[in-house]
């Protein structure tokens, strides 16, 4: 996620904790490496509001990075966890870093995507941003399914005069 300036971040999708599964992790949120074959749920529901809003076909991989090169920070509020022990590392200074972090997209004008409660504690920084439940098999039918982030990005960059990102995966 850190790898590129912050200059150069136009959207933020942010979300809780990493996935609790460590052979999932790979440094942006709710993306998993190409090898992965089960994809986490929350990765599935996003696929499945992918489709949807942008009639694009379904994703051959989890692998979010073709994203990530165009500008979308792919960040939760809590960067590490314990194996298998979601949210286990609320506590430990990640959430001051992210708050942080997000402040200084805020102020460059950065669409912000917040998935869930704890992303959206951070909305009040953020003018142009788009808010809805977690896509979590436990929340997503109660509005992350029908909330249209990608598209919705898309016309808050126009409207700040930004270049849209093609959300487009192999």
């Amino acid at each position: 996620m850190f790898r590129d300036p912050l200059d150069n971040v136009k959207v933020l999708i942010l979300g809780q904790d990493p996935y609790p599964n460590p052979l999932h992790a790979m440094g942006l949120a709710f993306s998993v490496s190409s090898e992965v074959q089960k994809l986490p749920q929350s990765l599935k529901n996003i696929f499945t509001e992918y489709v949807s809003d942008t009639g694009f076909p379904k994703p051959m991989t989890g692998d979010l990075s073709p994203w990530s090169n165009q500008g979308v920070a792919l960040m939760n509020r809590t960067l590490t966890i314990e194996p298998g022990v979601s949210n286990s590392h609320s506590k430990i200074g990640w959430r001051e870093f992210t708050l942080r972090a997000a402040h200084v997209m805020a102020q460059r004008s950065v669409v912000a995507i917040l998935w869930g409660s704890y992303a959206q504690e951070l909305g009040h920084l953020f003018t142009n941003k788009i808010e809805s439940v977690h896509p979590s098999p436990l929340s997503a039918y109660r509005g992350f399914f029908g909330s249209k982030p990608f598209s919705r990005s898309n016309l808050l960059l126009e409207k700040i005069g930004a270049k849209t990102i093609d959300w487009r995966l192999p």
